[in-house]
């Protein structure tokens, strides 16, 4: 087996951020905003951690949107207001954080702690971790499912995906899947799992109502993230070994298309409404942007040191993408592919999975 895949082996050497290389090292997306935060903000922020109150208290006032970045070396989860384009909150949380999934409610936030064994749950109002719940030898990916708010934690080290009841913490299933399980991605309706076997260069599709592997798919090279088109029809793989991502047919279970992208790709996010597939490019330092009709490059967009966790927030029509080297979050326009805003969130942002509050 290979070194786990949240371990930077072959970082551009760079002696702010060198002790990183020492750490876990995950993937996880997150939103970026177009001010940086001041210190007059990084000091309420911190009272606000302290004490884990909200910083708006009126009752009735409405819920801003969200997003929750892991911070991988400062142990940290960034809370950030998209709507106020700053950082609200940092959670301290051990373990390494990397994978990021928000139940469909936005009460709940769940962090895989691949260095802690555990996921930990964070409730969003009071921006507290309320528990941790045991998920194996080295939980990476995960995902909620949309219908029962079930978590799907992807076990790096047991080739096992489980699936765990997040009020109890009890294991209700666990699938095999195959050599080191990273990504994990489930379709808006429910019905398929699909996860990034980055050993076996392939895919585990998964009926989510039997729980049972119902195709594997041969893909590039170490797929690590992978993400479903909003019908669920397409599944797409960041191929960090191939420097490629691979379109697969979920129905069918074959491939229709392999993208040329930058080197070594971390995650995909579809922008469904503009057509356009977007890639980060973790050493090429750029994002890779395609059209989801025909799979020609768009446009490759300078971005930032080490892209990785990235999301599309539809109702700002952007692409958010989180910069392991540069402590920040980045705010690229969908439709111009410019970046239009920057934030700093905590030390090695990752944002791995679907950061975004509903």
């Amino acid at each position: 087996m290979s070194d786990p895949a949240w371990v930077h082996r072959h970082r551009r050497p760079r002696p702010a951020v060198a002790r990183r290389l020492l750490g876990w090292t995950a993937i996880l997306a997150v939103l970026a905003v177009a001010a940086p935060a001041t210190t007059e903000t990084t000091q309420a922020e911190t009272t606000q951690a302290e004490t884990g109150q909200p910083e708006t208290a009126q009752l009735g006032a409405p819920r801003p949107a969200l997003a929750y970045v892991t911070n991988q070396v400062s142990e940290t989860v960034s809370v950030v207001d998209l709507d106020a384009l700053r950082v609200v909150a940092d959670i301290p949380l051990s373990g390494r954080p990397a994978g990021v999934a928000v139940s469909p409610d936005g009460a709940s936030v769940y962090i895989s702690a691949p260095e802690g064994r555990d996921v930990a749950v964070i409730d969003a109002r009071s921006r507290t971790v309320t528990r941790r719940l045991p998920a194996g030898n080295g939980p990476l990916g995960i995902a909620v499912h949309p219908k029962t708010g079930v978590l799907y934690v992807a076990d790096w080290y047991s080739r096992q995906l489980r699936a765990i009841e997040p009020a109890s913490g009890a294991v209700l299933h666990t699938v095999e899947v195959g050599q080191s399980p990273s990504g994990v991605d489930i379709s808006s309706d429910g019905r398929i799992i699909v996860t990034a076997d980055r050993d076996d260069d392939r895919i585990s599709i998964i009926d989510a109502a039997r729980h049972v592997v119902t195709a594997t798919v041969a893909v590039g090279t170490r797929p690590f993230g992978i993400t479903l088109s909003p019908d669920g029809q397409r599944a797409y793989t960041a191929n960090v070994g191939s420097n490629d991502v691979t379109v697969v047919d979920v129905a069918s279970a074959k491939v229709i298309a392999t993208v040329a992208v930058g080197r070594r790709p971390y995650a995909v996010a579809i922008a469904a409404s503009s057509g356009r597939g977007f890639v980060t490019d973790q050493y090429g330092g750029t994002v890779t942007m395609f059209d989801t009709a025909s799979h020609a490059i768009l446009a490759t967009i300078e971005a930032c040191d080490h892209p990785e966790g990235i999301a599309v927030d539809a109702t700002r029509g952007s692409v958010l993408v989180a910069c392991w080297g540069d402590n920040e979050l980045i705010w690229i326009d969908v439709t111009t592919a410019k970046v239009t805003g920057r934030v700093k969130v905590g030390d090695g942002p990752r944002a791995f999975g679907a950061f975004l509050g509903p």
